[in-house]
């Protein structure tokens, strides 16, 4: 018996095109909207908070305001030469205070409390735990137009600044406090430690932690009292060390690398358990309930007919002649089986359908006035050829093997009456 010819399902590439177009196009989009962004960016060849920056998050502004008031800005990029730099006449800016590695911090420790003053912007749980005493960072605010609230004269002099961002709480009862949200300073001013040498006279130096970068920035340097605050902030000693952080610094390298918990930024640990019970929430809403199964009325009634014609659109479809010709031939066997007395469990046996399909078709068993076709049904070839027959390889040949199944079984069906019926009569005489 020869296999039915099997039929493609691949998609072709007419189809591959239609159902991945959407995403080419939408990854077009995305790179073209990269190479644009890196093209604007790459026109200020500085970085974030950069005082030679004169992009919108530069900070050429605010040194060019301290320089034109005599104070002298210099750039350093490592940690020790921060950390050399810093003497009682020299504010320390450490413009990411978060991308110190746990040696650059240690460093930059040991220029603290030398009657200078030193501002970190916006630093984490981590830089704050580690270079100010008794101080930690807590969750972050919006950045909005905040009165001062405070008593430290720098802030009270600027008013209304927009600050906000991290929030600081700490244990000093002489710290100053201001711009609060929520009960909480994102200006946080911490001074020195006293001398324990009453001997020996040293300058007060203090510590200033600031919330956000944005007064900072050149686009928000002329909104509300941000000028006036970060030029009393960093213009308050003659020299003003600007520390930018790189990745080039050798000593970045030092006491291992850090852990992935030390990059993330604040707040990660409650941001993933709002997001590990929402994702929780969703599964149980989504989730199948479970339960008795429900007997349900269909809504509609579809008519056997229509189902017949959906499928073979289907079959039409996808070009699968062989599935088809192989679903003909199945249900004519079938019911032809039930007509030769075979069981339904042998429809399917070519050597037991096929002799007793022999027998039932007999030529001299025809009724009488049936018209003949020119094909012996009788014939084992054609017998098999038919029912279990390679699958055609056009919708012509489909169609003729559809008819002559039909014919088929019409013609064993009335053959299959007419020997009932003479089988009843016998019996009757």
């Amino acid at each position: 018996m020869s296999e039915p010819a099997g039929t493609s399902v691949s998609p072709t590439a007419r189809q591959l095109w239609t159902r991945t177009r959407g995403l080419l196009l939408a990854a077009a989009i995305v790179a073209i909207a990269g190479i644009a962004i890196a093209a604007v960016r790459s026109t200020d060849e500085y970085g974030l908070l950069d005082p030679r920056s004169t992009s919108a998050n530069g900070s050429k502004a605010i040194a060019q305001l301290l320089r034109d008031r005599g104070v002298d800005t210099k750039i350093v990029t490592t940690a020790a030469d921060a950390a050399k730099a810093a003497d009682p006449g020299t504010t320390l800016l450490v413009s990411d205070p978060d991308a110190l590695s746990r040696h650059q911090t240690a460093e930059l420790r040991g220029a603290l409390g030398r009657g200078g003053r030193t501002v970190l912007v916006s630093p984490g749980p981590s830089p704050t735990k580690a270079l100010v005493r008794g101080a930690r960072a807590a969750a972050p605010a919006n950045t909005q137009p905040t009165p001062p609230d405070c008593d430290f004269p720098t802030a009270e002099r600027a008013g209304d600044a927009e600050i906000g961002g991290l929030r600081y709480a700490v244990s000093d009862d002489q710290a100053d406090l201001c711009y609060l949200h929520q009960g909480l300073p994102s200006l946080l001013r911490i001074p020195d430690e006293p001398d324990d040498d009453p001997g020996r006279a040293r300058a007060q130096g203090d510590t200033v932690l600031l919330g956000t970068p944005e007064p900072l920035y050149n686009q928000r340097l002329d909104q509300h009292g941000n000028a006036s605050l970060m030029l009393q902030l960093l213009g308050s000693r003659p020299h003003l060390v600007w520390y930018l952080p790189s990745s080039a610094d050798t000593s970045a390298q030092q006491g291992g690398q850090r852990s992935f918990l030390d990059l993330a930024p604040a707040g990660w640990t409650w941001a993933t358990l709002q997001l590990s019970i929402a994702a929780v929430l969703a599964a149980l809403w989504r989730a199948r309930r479970l339960g008795p199964l429900v007997p349900e009325q269909l809504p509609v009634s579809v008519r056997a007919s229509e189902t017949t014609e959906g499928r073979a659109r289907l079959y039409r479809q996808a070009n699968a002649r062989d599935r088809a010709a192989d679903a003909l031939r199945s249900a004519t066997r079938g019911r032809l089986a039930s007509l030769a007395g075979v069981s339904p469990a042998e429809a399917d046996s070519p050597q037991t359908l096929l002799p007793a399909l022999s027998a039932t078709a007999r030529p001299g068993t025809r009724p009488e006035g049936t018209a003949t076709t020119g094909t012996d049904f009788s014939a084992g070839a054609r017998l098999h050829a038919l029912l279990f027959g390679s699958a055609p390889t056009t919708d012509s040949e489909l169609i003729q093997l559809a008819d002559e199944l039909d014919h088929l079984e019409r013609r064993l069906s009335d053959t299959a009456a007419v020997t009932r019926l003479s089988t009843e009569k016998e019996r009757t005489q």
